[in-house]
């Protein structure tokens, strides 16, 4: 079968580079949107400039100009938006509304893959008040792909590994602790943790895939569903040595929030529903569901044992 052509919007953000990577390894004709807003920002045109030595097409394109982004879907079979939704980095979700309308003026496309990743959104109606704009968002969109009677696959389950893993899940830092790890609660909830190029390469395997047509796709590979206790014990076999470990209870954690900054709240509540609910893990996968590990064995993914063994 021939391979769907694919544009990726955000193709030099944090997953958008691996998901352009992907899309080329696996033989996909891959176009990446060069937005005119990057300006002066070298590493990203570089980023851009590297990507078309390994094959792909650059096409201009803007959230500002509707037209150009008619134009840029038009060129392709598949429309991939990994634009960030984390407000450490930016917060741009509801930018993809202008890329919905591109879409249904289109009227080629054959599957949209929306920014998605985490937490699945409709199991996020709970979720704390400042951290909900995330999911409240991808909701505005979900709606308005489907209002627009779009065909999607929506890719999410995931903590990602350079957030979650290398720093045995502390906040406010990228590196393992040194002497003490903050515990959350009992540390028994199990979180998906999953390498960064691992999710790029599931979300590519889905775009030409049947079964995952118009149905969320989980990425939960099952060795990868850890607890914090579990991926801190990884840590100290690695280093031969105990972390003093201190647990904070959920009382307290809600309570430490209040010192925080919007970003910095955003993201703690995102912490709490993945640590202390196990929010990514504490359900059955149903009919409107798939396993990416499950449709694809053929993805050898990253184990956390040896991620973190480059963190030694």
């Amino acid at each position: 079968m021939e391979k769907s052509k694919v544009l990726v919007v955000g193709g030099t953000g944090y997953l958008g580079r691996r998901i352009v990577s992907a899309s080329l390894s696996q033989g996909h004709p891959t176009y990446v949107l060069q937005r005119p807003e990057i300006g002066l920002d070298i590493d990203k045109l570089q980023m851009l400039l590297a990507f078309k030595k390994q094959g792909a097409h650059l096409v201009e394109g803007s959230f500002s100009d509707l037209e150009s982004l008619v134009r840029a879907v038009m060129l392709v079979d598949v429309v991939i938006c990994p634009i960030s939704g984390v407000h450490i980095r930016s917060h741009n979700i509801l930018l993809q509304l202008q890329l919905v309308e591109a879409i249904k003026r289109a009227g080629n496309i054959k599957r949209f893959l929306p920014s998605e990743f985490g937490l699945d959104p409709p199991r996020m109606g709970h979720a704390l008040e400042l951290g909900r704009v995330t999911f409240d968002d991808k909701m505005v969109v979900r709606k308005a792909i489907q209002d627009a009677k779009i065909p999607f696959t929506y890719v999410c389950g995931a903590g990602v590994a350079g957030y979650f893993a290398g720093n045995l899940s502390q906040m406010g830092t990228l590196v393992p602790p040194k002497e003490k790890v903050l515990i959350y609660g009992d540390g028994n909830a199990k979180v998906s943790i999953v390498d960064e190029d691992d999710i790029a390469a599931y979300t590519i395997k889905t775009i030409d895939d049947p079964r995952t047509l118009n149905k969320t796709v989980y990425l939960r590979p099952p060795e990868n569903e850890l607890s914090q206790k579990q991926l801190v014990e990884m840590w100290e076999n690695l280093i031969g040595k105990k972390l003093e470990h201190i647990s904070i209870s959920e009382e307290d954690f809600l309570a430490s929030m209040k010192g925080m900054d919007y970003a910095g709240q955003v993201g703690a509540g995102h912490f709490y529903h993945m640590f202390y609910e196990g929010a990514l893990t504490n359900f059955e996968i149903g009919e409107e569901g798939e396993e990416a590990s499950k449709l694809y064995p053929e993805v050898k993914y990253t184990r956390m044992n040896e991620y973190l063994k480059i963190y030694v």
